[in-house]
């Protein structure tokens, strides 16, 4: 197995989605992605980075002394090697959660970490590249996240919900595009609707504006 990762930025900050939001949080930002969502925050990681070691990469995370880390991307399952990074950082306690955009199979991720799973909708243009077979996979330690474009992704999100009962198989959330969907319409359909799902902004845009590493 190859022990090296192509690394974009390895970074301290706050969390701004998931459960985890708003604990300090080391994210490790992984290079590429097959996907090419329309609303992509973070398309300065689909090329270039460095490729780096994974016990540098430990070290650097070691050195934040924080516990909680993210692995993100890009897309972090898109590299085989991930793996051995999610087994080194669960053998020594850290808390672990990966961000996927769904096009990966998640079944293969260390049972320790929380699998933080992007559901696409018909407003991110990808929704032929998603491994439907994930959904099937989550389960109370992970979560489930649909980011929405419009009322047409949130109606088609909320009959996905209600189908299936995704709420019942893990943590749903709920996320508008930043400066695409106002939060307190999404609020209030959710509202409206008594969908049991969590609704989040992206708190980290909110204290430091939309730019990286932060």
């Amino acid at each position: 197995m190859r022990t090296t990762l192509r690394i974009t930025e390895i970074f301290h900050s706050l969390q701004g989605e998931t459960r985890r939001m708003g604990l300090p949080t080391v994210f490790v930002r992984l290079t590429g992605c097959p996907m090419r969502c329309g609303y992509c925050d973070s398309a300065y990681a689909f090329t270039g980075g460095k490729t780096v070691e994974i016990d540098v990469v430990m070290q650097q995370i070691r050195d934040f002394g924080c516990k909680t880390i993210c692995v993100t991307g890009g897309e972090p399952l898109a590299q085989k090697a991930v793996h051995l990074l999610f087994q080194q950082l669960c053998d020594e306690g850290f808390d672990v959660s990966v961000e996927t955009g769904g096009g990966q199979p998640i079944d293969t991720v260390d049972s320790r970490v929380s699998r933080v799973l992007d559901i696409k909708t018909p407003g991110s243009g990808e929704m032929h590249n998603m491994h439907w077979p994930n959904v099937d996979a989550v389960n109370q330690n992970d979560e489930i996240k649909f980011v929405l474009v419009d009322r047409a992704d949130y109606e088609w999100a909320r009959d996905k919900v209600r189908a299936e009962q995704l709420d019942l198989r893990a943590p749903v959330i709920f996320s508008p595009v930043w400066e695409s969907l106002k939060p307190a319409d999404l609020a209030q359909w959710v509202i409206d609707d008594r969908l049991p799902v969590r609704v989040q902004v992206q708190l980290h845009k909110i204290l430091w504006g939309d730019k990286p590493g932060v």
